[in-house]
C-alpha cells in the first residue's frame, strides 16, 4: 500500500513561497505572487511569506518607486530620500509610496557631512545619466552623519540601479551596484568598496538566467568635497565600464572558447574535431549513408 503524502506545515508552506518570491527574475516578482498565491492556496501562509520576501526583494533589487526614487531605509516600511529630504512610507507588497514626510533634522546628516553627500550625489548622478538609460541612484550617510567638522572619520554609501523590462518580448534585466566609501581623516585617505550585479532572464519558449556579480576596490587621498566627488565619480565610472567590458568580451568568445571546452578533447574516432574547416562534413550525408536511406 502505498504510503500517504504528507501535509506541509504552515511554516513549510511559508519558506517554500518565501523561497519563490525572493529567486522572482528582475521586474517579475508579481507575476510569480500571482502564481505563487494560487498554487498554495493558503492565504495565511501566503501572507505570512509576502511580508517577509517583498522588503527583502524590493531592498535587494533597489526597487524604486514613483515617489520618490532615491531611498535609505530608516526603519522597515520608511525610507530617506536625501535629495529632497523627504521620508517615504512604502507598501512593499503594492510596491507603491503611501505618505511622503519632511525628514527630521535627526535624521538628516550634519552640513559638513551633507557637503560631502551632495556633491558626490551631484557627480554621480551626472554619470548615471550618461551610462545608464533610466537608471537611478544615491547618496546617503551610512556612519558619522553627526559630524560637525573635520577630525572624525565617516562613511558615505553610493546606490545604482537601472533595469530594462520586456515582459512582452519575454527578457528583463537589471543593473545594481553599491559603493561604500569610506572616509578616513586620521590618515587622510578614502577607501572605496563596490559590488555590482547584473541579472538577466530570457524566457521564450524556456528559460535561461544570467546572475553574475562582481567585487572590487579602490582608494584615493582625502580632498575637498567638489574634487572627491569627482574623483570617487570617475573611480565608479572607471570600475563599473571594465566589469561591463569583461562580460561582453566573454559571452562575445563563448561559442568558440568555453562551449569547445566543454567537448571531450578527442571524439570517438579518436581524431581531433577540425573547429577550422567544419564544411567538410555533412550530417545529412552521414545519416543518409549510415541509414541506407535512397538505396
Amino acid at each position: 500500500m502505498a504510503e500517504e503524502e504528507m501535509e506541509l506545515s504552515e511554516k513549510q508552506k511559508k519558506e517554500i513561497a518565501k523561497w519563490f518570491l525572493l529567486n522572482s527574475p528582475s521586474g517579475e516578482i508579481q507575476y510569480v505572487a500571482k502564481d505563487v498565491r494560487s498554487v498554495l492556496n493558503d492565504e495565511n501562509a501566503y501572507n505570512l511569506a509576502a511580508s517577509e520576501a517583498f522588503p527583502i526583494y524590493n531592498k535587494t533589487h533597489m526597487i524604486c518607486l514613483e515617489m520618490p526614487e532615491r531611498l535609505g531605509d530608516l526603519d522597515e516600511n520608511e525610507y530617506l530620500d536625501p535629495r529632497t529630504a523627504q521620508v517615504a512610507k512604502v507598501d512593499h507588497i503594492k510596491q507603491i509610496c503611501t505618505d511622503v514626510r519632511p525628514a527630521s533634522d535627526e535624521e538628516l546628516p550634519s552640513a559638513y557631512i551633507e557637503e560631502f553627500r551632495c556633491a558626490l550625489d551631484a557627480e554621480v548622478l551626472k554619470y548615471v545619466g550618461e551610462a545608464y538609460p533610466k537608471g537611478v541612484c544615491s547618496v546617503y550617510c551610512t556612519s558619522g552623519k553627526d559630524v560637525e567638522e573635520p577630525g572624525s572619520d565617516f562613511e558615505l554609501v553610493v546606490v545604482i540601479s537601472a533595469t530594462r523590462l520586456s515582459p512582452q518580448n519575454f527578457c528583463n534585466g537589471s543593473w545594481r551596484s553599491t559603493w561604500h566609501i569610506e572616509f578616513k581623516d586620521e590618515i587622510q585617505v578614502v577607501e572605496v568598496r563596490g559590488k555590482m550585479q547584473v541579472v538577466a532572464h530570457y524566457f521564450e519558449e524556456g528559460n535561461v538566467q544570467l546572475d553574475a556579480n562582481h567585487e572590487c576596490s579602490d582608494s584615493t587621498i582625502f580632498q575637498a568635497p567638489d574634487d572627491i566627488a569627482m574623483t570617487i565619480a570617475n573611480i565608479i565610472r572607471h570600475h563599473e565600464t571594465e566589469y561591463l567590458t569583461t562580460l561582453q568580451e566573454f559571452y562575445s568568445n563563448l561559442p568558440d572558447n568555453t562551449f569547445k571546452d566543454l567537448r571531450r578533447k578527442l571524439p570517438v574516432t579518436r581524431t581531433l574535431f577540425p573547429w577550422q574547416n567544419t564544411l567538410q562534413f555533412s550530417l545529412t550525408r552521414d545519416i543518409t549513408k549510415e541509414l541506407g536511406i535512397g538505396k
